[in-house]
């Protein structure tokens, strides 16, 4: 940890980019056009399968190729043959990718079968619905219930049978939870450009470098420096952007064949068949426990859908090993291959999953054994983790209980389900734990002390929302001893140092990390300077003792010796001072790091009608040191309001006779709006954990969506006496 005294970081400082977005300013990708440098670009729609599983016997694309403006069709029967190399990296998964019009098989309704090139998107589009295809069409597997398990994987601990057989209290529950789908409000979008042999994308992806940079160049069969991804903004993700999807392909694969930029935006239908979604899952548990509610044994048996060709997998097992104390755990996961297209990590990956199993379990056991609720969970209150055995960096899971009892009013709750009306309103509350791994991967950051005393700081991650922006600004701001203003932060290019995904809360630990090491490294050698220069009123002082503020360095407990950087560097002939800042996490743990929080929920259920509404809801976060106390906030408040979509709205009904989704829009597909979610708070306890990262941070973008809809589904058993398993929650399972 730097000595160097903080400035803006801890404060809520706006958003940097905030004006940008709200004015309409901020490039995002598919908003790139001349003024970029792009010249001369057309447009491409996608063609889809119409079919859930099979072969294409033809392709028809005479009509399509004679409307006017349209360049070119591009199917698998003139497609260029791509080298496709091996990469384990770039979040790929185990199996085979989908290889662009490389074959004639449809894997799942909506595959992407042909590209139209024209020269407007108006011309592309209808295009695409003039290509004729005919089909030698599969009976499509696309229910949970239907397929057939992949190998397990297992974990145990203890005698789990011998301990089910003896406990005084045994509960065998079973969970179904629905495919939710990825809807950011900006679809996903592609430029692609060639020049020579080289290729640019602008590209909506949380992953620019060592992601999207590195999968684009092994399709192509490139070296990784002859492809650059630029991704500025980004409008949203929350996970879908986290891999290569097939239509960044298509756009490059198509710019290439009519030797122009092209623009290609998936559609809102398209992209519920193109961008992955939060699987779905049916969830066993059986849980065993003493008549002071005291865990004995848990047995999880879990299956969740992946696709066909690729094995997609979760944390969602996490919780049930260490959340609470249990001797006595055995858990069987098993993925299921559909005629789907392939899951991908969705805001609290797997850990909002199993967070919702073990938490309503939680809830159920406290009413059959009569404890509180929170009682019970700190009945439970593991000393280790349980899993591996480390001490935890810190866990201050009590406390924040304790702040969300008192704050929520929790201890004038009539415990009794079905007990409190407001008119024709049953009203009950409810809550949950919730918790997130910590984790952190190598980033790099470039920090430049430019001559005028300013600084710019780059590194190729990405912001989807939560602020990156700012938070690193601040970061950088501090450890150089400048203001907000005197710090340019530039991300989203993958020329720039690589980094980490942005995605499971690592971010904050990593590159932010990586830019506190860059910029202490300036900053030191800036006062290096000043004490060795003779000409330097700071000459021969202790380079410990020296500060920076407002972008001047002085003697700590003299301000008036001392001298600005600009000066600093004009009279030592400088134009800058530059370093690379690195970060690396720990090779072997030897702790657990977790982020923490406690969900508290109020709502009131029609007793006519079955309507759920949420009425109001506090997270109380243990997530050690807050860099903005603004953005983090948005963070909860954003959280909350996915889970109110998880618990009460969102889901995706397939039609299985051929795998369609029948509700591909945002008219159907239901999430949240602002009557949704009329009262809302969030606490961070503060503090700080310097084990994961020398910044003191654990990441908070993934825990505040965890325990949101357990905690709803506790309340609404709480105000009606009906426990609903299965979620959404829907009003025909209240009525």
């Amino acid at each position: 940890m730097s000595s160097q005294p903080e400035v803006v970081v801890g404060e809520p400082k706006v958003r940097i980019d905030g004006r940008l977005k709200v004015t309409g300013k901020a490039p995002y990708a598919a908003d790139h056009g001349h003024e970029h440098g792009i010249e001369n670009m057309a447009y491409a729609a996608i063609v889809d399968a119409t079919i859930g599983r099979g072969r294409i016997t033809g392709i028809d694309t005479s009509t399509a190729e004679a409307h006017e403006g349209v360049l070119g069709v591009v199917s698998h029967e003139n497609a260029p043959k791509l080298p496709y190399r091996e990469n384990a990296g770039s979040n790929n998964l185990p199996g085979e990718r989908i290889r662009v019009f490389q074959n004639d098989r449809v894997l799942f309704f909506g595959h992407p079968i042909a590209v139209v090139v024209a020269e407007t998107l108006e011309a592309a589009q209808h295009g695409a619905r003039l290509v004729e295809v005919t089909y030698d069409e599969e009976s499509p597997t696309t229910e949970l219930e239907d397929g057939t398990p992949d190998e397990p994987t297992n974990y145990s601990r203890g005698d789990v049978e011998a301990a089910l057989a003896d406990a005084p209290v045994r509960l065998d529950l079973t969970y179904n939870l629905s495919r939710n789908h990825h809807n950011p409000m900006e679809p996903h979008a592609t430029i692609a450009r060639w020049e020579d042999d080289k290729l640019t994308v602008w590209d909506k992806t949380q992953w620019v470098g060592d992601g999207t940079q590195v999968e684009l160049a092994a399709v192509f069969g490139l070296a990784q420096d002859d492809v650059r991804v630029l991704s500025p903004y980004v409008g949203g993700a929350f996970g879908s952007g986290l891999r290569t999807w097939p239509n960044t392909v298509i756009a490059a694969v198509a710019a290439r064949e009519v030797g122009r930029p092209v623009k290609l935006v998936l559609a809102r239908r398209q992209m519920y068949f193109n961008t992955g979604f939060r699987p779905a899952y049916r969830y066993q548990l059986t849980v065993g426990a003493d008549r002071d509610g005291r865990l004995l044994a848990t047995d999880h048996v879990v299956r969740a859908e992946t696709s066909s060709y690729e094995t997609f997998s979760e944390a969602v097992l996490s919780a049930g090993q260490m959340k609470y104390s249990t001797p006595n755990v055995r858990q069987d996961y098993r993925t299921v291959p559909l005629d789907v297209n392939t899951p991908i990590w969705m805001r609290g990956p797997g850990a909002a999953t199993g967070d919702h199993v073990i938490e309503t379990a939680m809830d159920e056991l406290a009413y059959e054994v009569g404890i509180d609720p929170i009682e019970l969970r700190r009945r439970n209150e593991p000393t280790e983790d349980e899993s591996s055995g480390l001490p935890f960096s810190t866990r201050r899971l009590l406390e924040c209980y304790d702040v969300g009892a008192r704050e929520f009013g929790w201890s004038r709750r009539n415990p009794e389900p079905a007990s409190t009306r407001d008119g024709d309103w049953q009203v009950g509350i409810g809550m949950a734990s919730a918790l997130y791994h910590t984790a952190a991967a190598p980033a790099r950051a470039r920090v430049r002390l430019r001559i005028d005393g300013t600084a710019l700081v780059e590194s190729a991650t990405s912001d989807m929302g939560p602020g990156t922006y700012t938070s690193m600004t601040q970061v950088a701001a501090d450890a150089l001893g400048l203001t907000l203003d005197d710090v340019d932060f530039r991300l989203g290019d993958s020329a720039m140092p690589a980094t980490p995904p942005h995605g499971g809360s690592m971010t904050m630990a990593s590159v932010g990390s990586a830019v506190q090491n860059g910029a202490d490294k300036v900053r030191r050698e800036a006062i290096n300077l000043a004490v060795n220069d003779a000409a330097s009123p700071l000459h021969g002082a202790d380079a410990d003792d020296i500060v920076v503020r407002r972008g001047r360095l002085h003697v700590r407990n003299d301000a008036s010796r001392g001298e600005t950087y600009r000066a600093l560097m004009a009279r030592n002939g400088r134009t800058r001072i530059q370093a690379t800042g690195l970060f690396s996490p720990r090779e072997e743990a030897t702790k657990s790091a977790w982020a923490y929080g406690a969900v508290f929920a109020e709502v009131g259920v029609d007793a006519q009608l079955g309507l759920v509404r949420v009425r109001r809801m506090l997270g109380v976060y243990d997530a050690a040191r807050i860099i903005n106390p603004r953005l983090a906030e948005s963070q909860a408040l954003g959280g909350m309001v996915g889970g109110i979509g998880k618990a009460l709205l969102e889901h995706t009904v397939t039609d299985h006779r051929d795998g369609r989704i029948v509700n591909a829009n945002m008219a159907d597909y239901l999430v949240p709006v602002n009557a949704d979610v009329p009262d809302l708070k969030a606490i961070y306890l503060g503090g700080r954990d310097d084990y994961p990262d020398p910044i003191g941070v654990k990441g908070l973008g993934e825990v505040v969506i965890c325990g949101v809809a357990p905690a709803i589904a506790n309340a609404v058993f709480h105000a009606t006496g009906r426990r609903v398993r299965d979620l959404p929650i829907t009003i025909d399972s209240l009525l």
